[in-house]
């Protein structure tokens, strides 16, 4: 971070903007709350956010590989900038009517999907590649800081001032991410021999295609979703902290913030991974660890020991997460990277989704203990599988990095 200023006023500022969304989102849940005394109505921030990242995801990949990065991620960081002064003004206004919060935040997914990608292509043109696993250290570490300090920053400043308050602080805090991209330089993707007329007209189904032929790329999506679709306890947390623990909610809330815990952890403690060569055969043993840690909380009914092995699995998923993203941005060409970054926005949002709900359904259908401790030893397998069936991925060598 020291050799690119580019790169660290674009980590400040991607830093303190997820502080300020994440203080956003949980002002937005608190205040359809207020308005429907609804936990359905809450619900539903979710699926209207869900929604259009997913779809916009593919397509903001796609528009990141065909115009300058850095507009899009200005032009996409003023309007998310712009739609929390309007929520700040409804607030003011006291204009209550769910709608138009729903509204607010599907405009929000939408940015946030246009931005995602295009920020994140960005990345390897301003670092080299021996640096990209401390920079994905450091964005992993942006993103558990923001989901453990937003919403505790966000509660406390809607306590105190009210809504209008977090939205307006969310809307100032955008300003460190738009200078961030006001000073950067053009950012065009590159164009390789014989790519002008892809580059013009990038396609999803292009980003789609490469994906489909190219087994190391394909197996970090993969990887990740044996973690998160079949290994996600997240959803049985309310019902583990009552049947187990005899807790309430702030029993739950420890449960949800352990992996946060380990998360930042694993980022401040993830300096050897730049040193590690086989980035394949450690993602693989990262996410097997992530399942042995959540089986082993499945089984466990002391209190300090669930939280371990959670803060465990958080650890985990960090070593994967920062090596899952050096393969992907060192492995594939700068003209497909805004692409393969939506695909995998789609992954990261959609697969924790689906991970919920079938935790929810085994654990209704069984019990609570068979959904975590059978989910975990699922991923286990899967991994194990993957890793028998792509042996070149075990094989992978950061220093000569093939897609």
């Amino acid at each position: 971070m020291r050799d690119s200023a580019d790169y660290r006023r674009l980590w400040m500022g991607d830093t303190v903007s997820r502080l300020g969304q994440a203080m956003t989102a949980l002002a937005i849940s608190l205040q359809v709350y207020d308005i429907t005394h609804s936990s359905f109505s809450v619900g539903l921030v979710g699926l209207f956010t869900l929604v259009p990242l997913v779809v916009f995801g593919l397509y903001g990949g796609a528009i990141a590989d065909t115009v300058d990065r850095r507009k899009l991620g200005l032009h996409s960081s003023l309007g998310l900038c712009a739609l929390s002064f309007i929520l700040a003004a409804d607030a003011i206004a006291g204009f209550q009517h769910v709608w138009f919060l729903y509204a607010i935040v599907a405009l929000q997914a939408v940015g946030s999907a246009l931005n995602g990608p295009a920020r994140a292509a960005m990345v390897p043109r301003l670092l080299p590649a021996d640096q990209l696993p401390a920079a994905n250290a450091l964005g992993s570490m942006t993103m558990t800081a923001g989901t453990m300090f937003g919403p505790m920053l966000g509660g406390l400043v809607v306590g105190l001032w009210g809504y209008q308050a977090a939205y307006i602080i969310d809307a100032v805090a955008f300003t460190a991410s738009l200078y961030a991209m006001w000073r950067l330089p053009a950012m065009r993707p590159d164009r390789t021999e014989g790519a002008e007329g892809r580059q013009r007209r990038a396609s999803v189904l292009d980003g789609l295609r490469f994906l489909a032929t190219r087994p190391n790329i394909r197996m970090n999506f993969f990887s990740d979703m044996c973690a998160m679709v079949l290994a996600s306890p997240k959803a049985l947390f309310p019902a583990v902290a009552v049947l187990w623990y005899g807790g309430d909610a702030s029993t739950t809330g420890l449960l949800v913030a352990a992996p946060a815990v380990g998360a930042l952890a694993g980022s401040v403690f993830s300096g050897w991974l730049g040193r590690m060569r086989r980035h394949g055969l450690v993602i693989l043993l990262s996410v097997a660890g992530w399942g042995v840690s959540v089986a082993a909380f499945g089984l466990t009914r002391s209190l300090p020991l669930g939280l371990f092995f959670l803060a465990l699995a958080g650890c985990s998923d960090t070593f994967s997460m920062v090596l899952r993203n050096t393969m992907m941005q060192a492995a594939s060409p700068d003209e497909l990277r805004g692409r393969l970054q939506g695909v995998f926005i789609v992954v990261v949002a959609g697969g924790p989704r689906l991970g919920d709900f079938i935790a929810g359904s085994v654990g209704d259908l069984t019990s609570p203990a068979v959904a975590i401790t059978g989910g975990g030893l699922l991923c286990v397998l899967a991994v194990a599988a993957l890793g028998l069936t792509w042996r070149g991925f075990l094989r992978y060598d950061a220093r000569y990095p093939q897609a």
